[in-house]
């Protein structure tokens, strides 16, 4: 028998009918689903230290098991001593069964680590039916040992949902689970 995620199963199981009902979907398909998660994180001190790159791309593959890359800089700033092709961050894209796990582990150890938290605003989506989270410390990852890390920084995550509207994404993570603050 195939492995199958829990909150994959979550979403067949109970986030298709609970969505339904309360949007009187007609046929599943319409159900809004999660596509991907992109996990990004930029190195701005990485123009003088080209170490910090490498440190951020490994971290980023610690925690979500799968191998990230480095972006790059598309134009030249000479304010920021940045050239064009200069590798500034890193980022990963998860789909599938990887999405599942690490959303299932964002949920249940990583968000509950951080520092006096109460919940995620509800004000980071962006009219189409996506949503962005931005996480100060890094180390609230299981993963990430903190005694290896050179320095403490954040990064950004994007959850891209089929949703057409804010209000139904919203429905769906909190159905997947993601603890939103209460107004």
């Amino acid at each position: 028998m195939a492995y199958t995620p829990r909150l994959k199963q979550e979403y067949k199981d109970k986030v298709v009918t609970a969505l339904t009902e309360e949007f009187g979907y007609k046929n599943v398909m319409q159900v809004p689903k999660l596509e991907k998660i992109v996990l990004s994180k930029g190195v701005g001190a990485a123009v003088a230290d080209k170490k910090l790159i490498d440190h951020a791309v490994d971290e980023l593959t610690m925690i979500t098991g799968q191998k990230a890359v480095a972006t790059v800089s598309k134009k030249d700033v000479a304010s920021f001593k940045l050239r064009k092709g200069m590798p500034i961050g890193a980022r990963v894209t998860l789909r599938g069964e990887r999405m599942y796990e690490f959303l299932d582990r964002l949920v249940t150890s990583a968000l509950p680590r951080v520092r006096d938290f109460n919940g995620i605003k509800a004000t980071g989506f962006d009219g189409r039916g996506n949503y962005n989270l931005g996480v100060v410390e890094q180390i609230i990852f299981p993963e990430i040992n903190i005694d290896k890390i050179n320095k403490i920084s954040g990064m950004d995550i994007t959850f891209v949902t089929s949703a057409d509207t804010d209000k139904e994404a919203k429905s769906l993570l909190t159905e997947l689970g993601l603890p939103f603050q209460k107004n």
